[in-house]
């Protein structure tokens, strides 16, 4: 869900890559995403059952909960394949849907019991960990007592709603919620998964899991060995259909340039990279004995995240202005527009929530000098003799900020620069390195306007932890809540918390429209692009390889298997 991401924030680098392509028949994959196929000289041969995938981001730690474990990579590489849950994300008719996982025995229900929604969980009775042990309700039990008890948690909504957990029936988990949670599907589920209670119960997880560890409910059982790899090799206890391969390495490469160079090696033999301008040139064109998809139909959206609270953005004017000085669809078509993506966004809701988007005020946001010049001299502004507007003394001088060598991000801030500077605006560019961005910058509002993207970890909406008021940090929370742009509108805040806790699903669409509405009457950030998924892999790949919006190309690798 969107209110829960991780900071799934594309910490990507920079790519610059010389690629001899040659090309390309293309055609429709079966999520409806365009994929390519060329043919050229063969991959290095891997060998012995073992397939290497290139990681362009290594994780900063494996114990999922702890704020640490924020890598959408650490996801891609380790925790889906090794951590059980309770949902699956797949494509029913053209729309991603919630199907159950095989840890459950049958789809989890909703009920009203007593005035208060309870939720069943019935595991299947032959799941067990890698050591044997049956997956139980106290499992469940376990991990959300971790996520509310523990000091250093990523994000407690939802589990913190929850009343108690019913173990009584090892293969029957019963919670019961504090007050309605409309997105209860997002409970157990990507963001955390189920962790093993008979392992860690009493003992101190951080010190078990920080650097990998040893157990599994899925498929898979993972090694990560630091600044090198992660490796999977087959869970013997696996309760469902046994891996094909029997070792899936996936190699940390420096940057994207450098999973360009391993794939046309063949040094790697499948990779996820971000798109970069060079990377959307070579697909265009074709890649040596490869498949390509690529598709916009995504869980990220990507931003002008404005600081609401900090000079000149704590003006509503002047966040409106702004707006108007840009042409989002030039930006866009500039980026993307070889991969048929040409048109902004219009919501902060990523395209997978659509239904629960309203993008009529946001796409009333185009280059229009005349609104700029408005908005800026009703709220007492004027040029100064360098064509800048300037008020009480002080300029329109905005500083942006996104993660350093990424060349993508680059390009668009000199686009911004360069239309917000034809507006009146001055636009500095200081990129920060990933740490500092989203470890000090955003959590302490040291910015006035940053360049990432955020991404959805399951298909429930819900903007309220970035967005609401009691997400901006402050001591209440401890300083750790998301709302970094410190938006605090009054009539936003009931409209999300409905969102969050509705369980009637036109109700929760009506809140988030007009939240959409309110957001963009406001102003509060800038949406951008839906940031495309793009995944590259070898011919010598065979089983069904697409995208899957929260879990990459990466969701099914216990189907993949290796031509001799």
């Amino acid at each position: 869900m969107i209110r829960s991401r991780r900071s799934f924030i594309a910490l990507v680098a920079v790519l610059a890559i010389v690629l001899v392509a040659c090309g390309s028949d293309k055609e429709k994959g079966d999520s409806g995403e365009t994929t390519t196929s060329s043919k050229a000289a063969p991959a290095v041969e891997s060998g012995n059952g073992t397939l290497v995938l290139g990681a362009e981001q290594e994780m900063d730690c494996a114990n999922w909960i702890a704020s640490c474990a924020g890598a959408s990579w650490g996801v891609w590489t380790l925790q889906q394949h090794t951590m059980p849950r309770v949902w699956d994300y797949t494509k029913v008719d053209g729309t991603w849907k919630n199907v159950p996982n095989i840890l459950m025995a049958e789809e989890p229900t909703s009920t009203d019991v007593g005035g208060k929604q309870t939720l069943t969980y019935k595991i299947n009775p032959a799941a067990v960990w890698s050591d044997g042990e049956p997956i139980t309700s106290k499992d469940f039990a376990y991990t959300w007592n971790q996520i509310v008890k523990s000091k250093d948690v990523y994000d407690r909504t939802g589990y913190q709603d929850i009343e108690s957990v019913d173990a009584t029936d090892p293969k029957t988990a019963i919670v019961t919620m504090k007050k309605p949670y409309g997105s209860w599907s997002s409970l157990y589920n990507a963001l955390y998964g189920v962790f093993p209670s008979h392992l860690l119960e009493g003992k101190n997880r951080t010190k078990i899991m920080e650097d990998g560890y040893d157990f599994s409910g899925g498929p898979w059982i993972g090694e990560w060995e630091r600044g090198v790899q992660v490796t999977l090799t087959p869970n013997p206890k696996w309760y469902g259909p046994a891996p094909k391969l029997a070792k899936v390495i996936f190699r940390f490469l420096a940057n994207t340039s450098a999973q360009f160079q391993a794939f046309k090696n063949g040094e790697v033999l499948a990779i996820y990279p971000q798109p970069q301008i060079d990377a959307i040139e070579a697909i265009k064109d074709g890649l040596d004995d490869a498949r390509t998809t690529y598709t916009a139909d995504t869980g990220n959206i990507e931003a002008l995240w404005m600081n609401n609270a900090r000079f000149p953005f704590d003006s509503l004017a002047v966040r409106q202005a702004f707006a108007f000085s840009l042409d989002r669809d030039a930006i866009v078509e500039r980026l993307f527009g070889d991969l048929g993506v040409n048109k902004a966004a219009q919501s902060l809701n990523p395209p997978i929530l659509s239904e629960f988007s309203d993008p009529s005020e946001f796409e009333k946001y185009t280059k229009d000098q005349g609104k700029v010049d408005e908005l800026m001299t009703g709220d007492g502004w004027k040029k100064n003799g360098d064509g800048v507007w300037a008020k009480a003394g002080k300029t329109a001088t905005i500083t942006i900020n996104t993660t350093t060598e990424n060349q993508r991000r680059e390009l668009t801030e000199q686009i911004i620069q360069e239309q917000a500077g034809e507006a009146g605006f001055e636009v500095k560019i200081k990129n920060l390195d990933a740490a500092t961005l989203f470890g000090e910058s955003g959590p302490q509002g040291k910015f006035q306007l940053t360049l990432y993207a955020q991404v959805a970890t399951s298909l429930e909406p819900g903007l309220c932890s970035i967005m609401c008021s009691t997400g901006i940090p402050s001591k209440a929370n401890d300083q750790s809540g998301q709302n970094w742009t410190r938006t605090n509108i009054a009539a936003l805040d009931p409209l999300l918390e409905l969102v969050d806790s509705s369980s009637n699903r036109p109700e929760r669409i009506a809140a988030s429209k007009e939240a959409d509405r309110i957001m963009g009457e406001n102003m509060v950030s800038l949406p951008i692009d839906p940031l495309p998924n793009i995944g590259i892999w070898s011919d010598r790949i065979e089983g069904a390889v697409t995208d899957n919006p929260i879990f990459s190309i990466f969701w099914n690798l216990d189907q993949w298997s290796l031509k001799s």
